[in-house]
């Protein structure tokens, strides 16, 4: 193995941590927590590029950085490693590195939650995406339903659209850690907003409505332009399967199927093991 002597100091990669998550990255950063150069880190991008420190040697930062790319294909936070947790292709390449323990942790922006339409349904969820961490923007063409007073939390940002097209694209930006909820009132506002919710490429993108109403709003955007890949990533009709009737109910199908898709989680019953159903 070859040592490397250009260990980056924790301030230097903190600031290039701060730099990422600016620009909307996604980044690892691993750490040995047990064996050799304990408390040595690491720093990658999404794409396994080193970005900084060092793990000690050049052969074992080549070996994480493989690994890395799988961990941020997963949908974990943390996890811990040692190196015959690693891919198998690569575990025999460090043999010396085999009693070391690492932790990967997850770096990217809080989630951020893009709400369409501020009715009923839509002023639930911003309320309840609000109260479950997610960074709340809600967005409406008609300025008496952004009244402060009905949104009390201040976390919660309100967006009068002169356009929805424009407030749409300024605020969801280049999409990551993005979910968006279009609830609005009518086809024409949902369809307007759709077109700058598929240029963007958010993580998450729901459409509610009825299997009719949501089906005629795809075709029109397949008609301009839109790709089957585009539209694939739809949930439409929005949310999960629970049966909600009221608009907080609603709300609440619509963040549980959020939080799914960003966890990487199918929404299931979580005892339908134990009752034999499927999940």
């Amino acid at each position: 193995m070859t040592d490397t002597k250009d260990h980056a100091a924790s301030p230097a990669i903190t600031q290039v941590i701060a730099e990422l998550l600016d620009r909307g990255v996604v980044a690892v950063v691993v750490t040995i927590v047990r064996g050799p150069n304990t408390g040595a880190k690491l720093l990658l991008d999404e794409h396994g590029l080193v970005m900084r420190g060092s793990l000690g040697n050049t052969d074992l930062d080549a070996l994480v950085a493989a690994q890395a790319t799988e961990f941020l294909k997963s949908h974990h936070e943390t996890r811990m490693f040692s190196v015959k947790d690693f891919t198998p292709a690569f575990a025999t390449d460090v043999p010396a590195a085999s009693e070391t323990l690492f932790m990967f942790e997850r770096l990217q922006q809080a989630p951020r939650l893009v709400i369409c339409g501020a009715g009923h349904v839509g002023a639930s969820l911003a309320k309840l995406g609000s109260f479950i961490g997610y960074q709340t923007t809600l967005i409406d063409d008609r300025a008496e339903f952004l009244d402060r007073s009905r949104f009390p939390d201040q976390q919660i940002a309100l967006v009068v659209a002169e356009d929805w097209e424009t407030s749409v694209s300024e605020v969801i930006g280049n999409g990551r850690g993005v979910s968006v909820a279009v609830v609005t009132r009518g086809h024409n506002e949902d369809e307007r907003c759709m077109h700058a919710v598929v240029r963007a490429n958010p993580d998450y993108a729901g459409l509610i409505g009825s299997k009719r109403r949501t089906s005629i709003v795809i075709d029109r955007l397949r008609e301009k332009g839109a790709t089957e890949a585009q539209l694939k990533k739809i949930h439409a009709p929005i949310g999960l399967d629970i049966g909600a009737v009221s608009p907080e109910e609603v709300a609440l199908a619509i963040i549980a199927e959020i939080i799914a898709e960003r966890r990487g989680a199918r929404g299931g019953s979580l005892s339908a093991w134990r009752r034999g159903s499927e999940v």
